[in-house]
């Protein structure tokens, strides 16, 4: 009985929503599947999605990754490439991490490669882009570098009254909050009806409201939140290193992904975390993540401290070797669906057990 219910939640389900002709992968296999449960389908046509981080924890390096892969995938060919740089912070080399037609297609979201410098300009930008009709990716980066007209208004108050030798009222916010909240919802409209999608990239701050709360927050306001999709927080778990002429180099850092709101799935949680090296030569390492995991799951054992053995890729060996196996066999899709396989698995061992209600 108990394995009847284990093949019924290890089936395949039809879902009409998630396909790779209707999302985007995030160039993680992992994050995919922690977004979707489909190791191809990471972002859904038509969505705004979250993503909050602390620094160089690969917030900028997973939506541009996304440009990346949505030019892989032909349902995406017609799609705009908006990246709004509001920070200013996106100087690697676009054509050599992301691809030349990735570096071809970017644009910002303003006249003569303007990006938007305060909140209301940036829904400005991502209207315009809605009433031109054309669907699109957009990546803000970020939220908090936005300015508003309330803020600048203040400074230019209390300027003034130092110049004047007089005092000026105390701040009353810089009024994000409020403004996200009176549009976001109506410019989500426009994003669903052109099926495009929105990234809205968030800084970490340190939580200093008290015993019990989280020790990280954001700003920007519940409704950032409430409308979102998908909500990913992201954190530096470590560094890669290398030893290069007897010395340890930082090479790149592992990041650790977590999604805290899916209206996708509705799986949420630390448990579903996943683990993303991230190499400064290189980025997303997502066959490197996909072994890990299969190695840290026990479905691949090893023969002892330094050899893995991998039955269903035919190959016994180290980490570093099997890497470069899977990369010389063309073997990525196989270990793609090797980790979606163990993925479901640890998903239905996890659940209750139990008959389905309803049918």
């Amino acid at each position: 009985m108990r394995e009847d219910i284990k093949s019924t939640l290890l089936a395949k389900r039809v879902r009409s929503l998630v396909s790779e002709g209707s999302a985007v992968s995030t160039g993680s296999t992992l994050l995919n599947l922690a977004c979707t449960d489909d190791p191809y389908c990471g972002l859904m046509m038509g969505g705004y999605y979250l993503l909050v981080g602390d620094s160089t924890s690969g917030k900028t390096w997973t939506s541009l990754t996304c440009f990346a892969e949505a030019m892989q995938n032909p349902a995406f060919k017609n799609y705009r490439l908006i990246y709004d740089d509001v920070e200013g912070g996106a100087k690697m080399d676009i054509e050599f991490y992301f691809g030349k037609e990735v570096a071809r297609r970017m644009e910002s979201p303003g006249p003569k490669g303007q990006s938007s410098d305060t909140v209301e300009s940036f829904y400005y930008h991502l209207h315009n882009a809605i009433e031109k009709g054309k669907p699109f990716i957009y990546v803000l980066d970020s939220q908090d570098a936005l300015g508003s007209k309330a803020a600048t208004k203040k400074f230019k108050e209390q300027k003034k009254a130092s110049e004047d030798g007089t005092q000026a009222a105390g701040s009353y916010g810089d009024g994000k909050a409020k403004y996200h909240s009176e549009h976001l919802r109506e410019v989500l409209n426009g994003v669903r009806k052109t099926k495009s999608i929105l990234i809205m990239i968030s800084q970490t701050r340190d939580n200093v409201s008290g015993f019990g709360f989280e020790k990280k927050t954001r700003g920007g306001g519940k409704s950032l939140r409430f409308y979102a999709d998908i909500e990913i927080w992201t954190s530096v778990m470590g560094k890669l290193k290398k030893l290069v002429r007897g010395n340890k180099r930082t090479v790149g850092v592992i990041a650790l992904a977590e999604v805290r709101k899916n209206r996708i799935t509705g799986k949420v949680g630390k448990d579903r975390a996943v683990e993303i090296p991230i190499y400064y030569g290189l980025g997303m390492d997502d066959i490197g993540s996909c072994i890990d995991f299969l190695i840290a799951r026990q479905h691949w054992p090893k023969v002892d401290q330094k050899t893995i053995k991998a039955d269903e890729l035919m190959f016994e060996g180290s980490r570093k070797q099997l890497i470069q196996h899977v990369e010389d066999e063309g073997m990525e899709r196989k270990l793609r669906k090797i980790t979606a396989r163990v993925w479901a698995e640890i998903e239905a061992e996890s659940g209750p057990g139990r008959k389905r209600r309803y049918e």
